[in-house]
């Protein structure tokens, strides 16, 4: 799985993800900071990447668009760092990482996760 993580969450989370074999990139490194979310969205789909993000504007773009692609996985926690969200999240990821894959939109807070599979 490819993941790139929005400009709302720290670069920490790239080698966190590469250190469980997924490939991941910063927006940071392949975009203008300040772009769209639609231009973020845009290029994970040209690229073959799921959004990773704590900004509740993607899913409402994949609604608003019928995408099906790319998949988003958006965090809904106050602590957003991989040494405390990490482990679930990754248990949460494998499990629903072939779903990802084809186009989902998957929702992880506290207490659950969600998982929408883009078929439109």
């Amino acid at each position: 799985m490819k993941l790139l993580v929005d400009m709302n969450l720290s670069p920490m989370w790239i080698e966190f993800f590469e250190q469980q074999g997924w490939q991941a990139l910063h927006w940071s490194t392949v975009g203008n900071p300040r772009a769209t979310d639609i231009a973020i969205m845009d290029w994970a789909r040209e690229n073959d990447y799921a959004v990773f993000t704590h900004d509740l504007d993607f899913g409402a773009l994949l609604a608003a668009t019928s995408a099906d692609k790319p998949s988003v996985i958006q965090v809904r926690t106050q602590d957003i760092m991989p040494h405390s969200l990490g482990p679930k999240l990754v248990k949460i990821l494998r499990q629903y990482e072939s779903v990802l894959n084809n186009g989902a939109l998957l929702t992880v807070d506290e207490n659950k996760s969600r998982v929408r599979i883009l078929l439109f």
